[in-house]
């Protein structure tokens, strides 16, 4: 546990390796659901995992928080291990939040970026087979959960999405509700061309919480980007096929064994 800027930070550290890998989480995990990935990287890596605020053992924010102040609170907490180069792994939204940082740049230097069934696309944009009923709940869903629309009628938002089975909102604190509100409606596909790094995408195939079309737009506008793809595999691809994925790790970040 660390304290920044008055909030209690769960992390930690694993190997020892020359070079630091950093793992961003998804939404509403815990640290401990990286633990595989820490595993294959710990022999030549020295790998850091942490509950960003208001996930895990960490403290919640204490205000309303978008990508970009999560993304300042990260440069904070690297600031503060004096991290000054690191390779990235995002999983979902931890996904969002490199893409956001490669971007537009940060208070240390990114080496690869490796981004797992990664969010940043916005739900609109996406085009669902016209016999699934949830086309309808989509578009209500972005409509209730603007951030006008939530200040004027919070109540009738939540219990709209409580109905519609979102779990990460139902489990979610009232806080880590509005955060979750402000995480989803940023759409991030204009910045992706300015990701300058070597990336690897690795996407499930059945994944429906980010589908495979959004890897595949981030294939065509991030400059070095391959995408690699599991099939069968779901949102947490890196899970249901560690096997395989582990394979992936071990390639793209040259660890023999």
């Amino acid at each position: 546990m660390i304290a920044i800027d008055g909030y209690d930070i769960n992390y930690k550290i694993t190997g020892n390796g020359p070079e630091t890998v950093v793992i961003l989480q998804g939404w509403g995990t815990t640290l401990e659901v990286y633990d595989s990935i820490a595993r294959v990287l710990a022999p030549a890596y020295r790998v850091v995992q942490l509950d960003l605020p208001g996930f895990g053992g960490s403290s919640e924010p204490r205000e309303p928080w978008d990508v970009s102040a999560y993304c300042r609170f990260f440069e904070t907490f690297m600031s503060a291990l004096d991290i000054k180069k690191a390779h990235l792994i995002g999983h979902s939204y931890g996904g969002r939040m490199i893409i956001r940082l490669a971007a537009e740049g940060c208070g240390f230097e990114i080496g690869k970026i490796l981004l797992v069934d990664a969010a940043g696309i916005v739900p609109q944009k996406r085009v669902l087979p016209p016999e699934q009923r949830s086309v309808c709940s989509r578009w209500g869903k972005w409509i209730l959960m603007r951030p006008f629309v939530y200040g004027l009628i919070p109540e009738t938002v939540d219990g709209w999405l409580s109905q519609q089975g979102s779990a990460d909102y139902r489990s979610a604190t009232p806080m880590m509700r509005q955060c979750l509100v402000r995480a989803v409606n940023e759409d991030l596909s204009h910045l992706l061309p300015n990701i300058k790094n070597e990336t690897l995408l690795v996407w499930g195939t059945a994944d429906t919480a980010t589908p495979l079309a959004d890897g595949k737009l981030m294939e065509e506008k991030i400059p070095d980007a391959a995408l690699v793809t599991i099939e069968g595999a779901g949102h947490y691809s890196f899970l249901e096929q560690p096997q395989l994925f582990a394979g992936l790790l071990r390639s793209y970040f040259q660890i023999e064994g």
